[in-house]
């Protein structure tokens, strides 16, 4: 039996570059590059599984993965078989973080990442989102303050020693916020070769974090970005051409793959769909390496079966340190890239156990071991987080889920709404009547403990951002037309909608067969049918009130009232509530048949 990983794990064939310069042929120089993405911060195994697939077994085998430590060694281990390595991020590193990360801002992710030898990420969205200047400290180290937490709580903190990547994010001076690239340099003498690392965001970046943390930056076309480097990097002797994007596709393949990880080159792609094949279509064909993310859906790909003029594998390892894609070049000196190879390799360390659901370690995957400086470095992180994560607020009556109803709504989201409308309801004037949670900013189930208490730690891992609330006026005229935005604004769209999670109170129908700007139907507010003219006041998060997520009617409410942080009015609320049970997803109708089942937000 050889075993497999379940997520359509393709290997490239070899390649031949056209040749760049005349002359005696050098010897290849084999690189390899071990790449992540999405990592948000997952210092703790995420008891997460991976359905990877044995020849001879119909049944998939679940394999535990993640956890830093572990990863640590995966990356120790994968580096062994090279010496001529580096190790690359393609974005999400850091933001939308446990709280293990997230109440220290994010220090200890970047300071296992500094130990474990990591060498450039991309920025992603998520790096964004407490704003410019505290990713710049993410960067050059310090405790000046640039948030409501406190930075250095445990020691001072140094900064990133891997070096920062925005190609496509520019200053009002005309520059980069951080290097657009990298050059680094494999082998000696005549056969030395030059790799370059170009790294970059999604340009809709502003859209998905809060916009006055973003001000003053541009957000350009990735592809345009690249394909301005590639000539310099030429000049400049680059002889490969990585790419670090944090925007990606998903890949509709057999559930159970059945390629083995010691198979031979298998071409193609199956059939991918997402935002970053458009600008796969339009890249220099001098890229040879394409190192994805933001998906948080793991896959290997040979663009050139979709493409035979652009020779490049694009790659993803999933999401929170669970996977790593092993990449191995073969380049010949001036002549460039003769050969590409990846695998996504389980980062298996411990089992683990998750109310009724057990799953243990497998033999037939690698284990990898703790590696002892990084699981100090967690356990230290750990042990002052955990008198505030055990901290019981409330109790819970059931889990309050991100899964989705047909309507697009979740439990879990309405249950924060809830407590942001208990929030800024009773301010003696001007009091919330509604309020609207977006479903990408719940982060976590809300799962209590087996008796029904409810920790402080539970309500912190699907509210991670620290966010404060803001109470403003709108017309029904305008919530009518915020509500059609789930479906028709930037990338909401109909087919895509981007559904907003509404208080208790509030209630819609909608259709998506009918024309644009007339799909919600029968909108009211405690049973009275909202009226085009009456005015409303609406609460939300400081990222909605921004215009996040898309949704850009709401920077147009008056009478601006603030509030208190979500987290603190949502542990409020569930204290007051004595046992609390899990809002049911039914205040949202759709009418029209639904295009897909229900799933959970990324």
């Amino acid at each position: 039996m050889r075993p497999t990983i379940a997520l359509a794990l393709l290997l490239a064939p070899a390649a031949c570059a056209a040749p760049r310069a005349a002359g005696p042929v050098a010897a290849p120089v084999a690189v390899k590059i071990i790449g992540f993405n999405d990592f948000h911060g997952n210092l703790e195994p995420p008891r997460l599984a991976i359905a990877a697939s044995v020849e001879g077994r119909a049944e998939p085998v679940r394999v535990p993965a993640g956890g830093a430590a572990y990863f640590a060694s995966a990356v120790r281990r994968l580096r062994a078989s090279n010496p001529n390595n580096v190790t690359v991020s393609a974005g999400d590193l850091i933001g939308g973080s446990p709280l293990i990360s997230s109440f220290f801002l994010d220090e200890p992710t970047v300071l296992a990442m500094n130990a474990i030898g990591l060498d450039y990420d991309a920025v992603g969205n998520h790096e964004f989102d407490r704003g410019r200047e505290e990713l710049l400290r993410m960067q050059r180290g310090g405790c000046a303050v640039h948030t409501a937490r406190t930075p250095c709580r445990l020691e001072r903190f140094p900064g990133a020693r891997f070096r920062i990547l925005a190609a496509n994010v520019r200053t009002e001076d005309g520059g980069t916020l951080f290097p657009a690239y990298a050059l680094r340099r494999f082998g000696r003498g005549a056969n030395q070769v030059r790799v370059a690392f170009i790294g970059l965001t999604l340009r809709d970046t502003p859209t998905l974090v809060t916009p006055s943390g973003v001000k003053g930056l541009d957000f350009g076309d990735e592809a345009e970005a690249i394909n301005r480097l590639v000539p310099r990097l030429r000049r400049e002797g680059a002889d490969a051409i990585v790419v670090l994007i944090h925007q990606g596709v998903s890949q509709h393949a057999p559930r159970f793959a059945s390629t083995a990880l010691e198979a031979p080159p298998v071409p193609g792609c199956g059939t991918v769909e997402g935002d970053l094949l458009p600008i796969l279509a339009k890249l220099d064909p001098a890229v040879d390496l394409v190192v994805s993310g933001h998906t948080h859906n793991a896959y290997l790909c040979d663009y050139s079966t979709l493409d035979p003029a652009r020779r490049f594998l694009v790659t993803s390892a999933g999401k929170y340190g669970t996977l790593l894609t092993d990449i191995d070049l073969k380049i010949v000196p001036r002549r460039g890239v003769v050969d590409r190879r990846a695998r996504n390799v389980i980062v298996q360390g411990e089992g683990f156990s998750a109310g009724s659901d057990s799953v243990a370690t497998s033999p037939l995957f690698a284990t990898f071991p703790a590696d002892p400086a990084i699981a100090s470095l967690v356990a230290r992180y750990a042990a002052a987080a955990a008198p505030l994560a055990a901290r019981p607020v409330g109790r819970l009556t059931g889990t309050a889920s991100r899964t989705k109803s047909p309507a697009g709504e979740t439990s879990a989201g309405d249950l924060i709404a809830d407590a942001q409308l208990a929030a800024t309801r009773p301010a003696a004037a001007g009091g919330a009547q509604v309020a609207f949670m977006n479903g990408s900013g719940v982060r976590a189930d809300i799962v209590p403990a087996a008796d029904g208490t409810l920790t402080y730690g539970a309500l912190y891992a699907a509210q991670p951002f620290a966010n404060s609330l803001v109470v403003k006026t709108f017309t029904g005229a305008q919530l009518r037309r915020l509500l059609e935005q789930q479906f028709a604004s930037g990338r909401n769209s109909a087919a895509k909608p981007n559904m907003l999670m509404p208080s208790r109170g509030l209630s819609y129908r909608y259709d998506l067969t009918r024309p644009e700007g007339r799909r919600i139907l029968d909108l009211r507010l405690d049973g009275a049918a909202v009226r085009g003219e009456s005015r409303y006041r609406v609460a939300m998060n400081s990222f909605l009130a921004a215009g996040g997520d898309n949704f850009t009617l709401f920077r147009e409410g008056s009478e601006v009232l603030g509030g208190p942080q979500d987290i603190d009015a949502l542990e409020r609320y569930v204290a007051a509530a004595g046992a609390l049970e899990p809002p049911r997803p039914d205040r949202i109708e759709r009418i029209d048949a639904p295009a897909e089942k229900g799933g959970s937000d990324d």
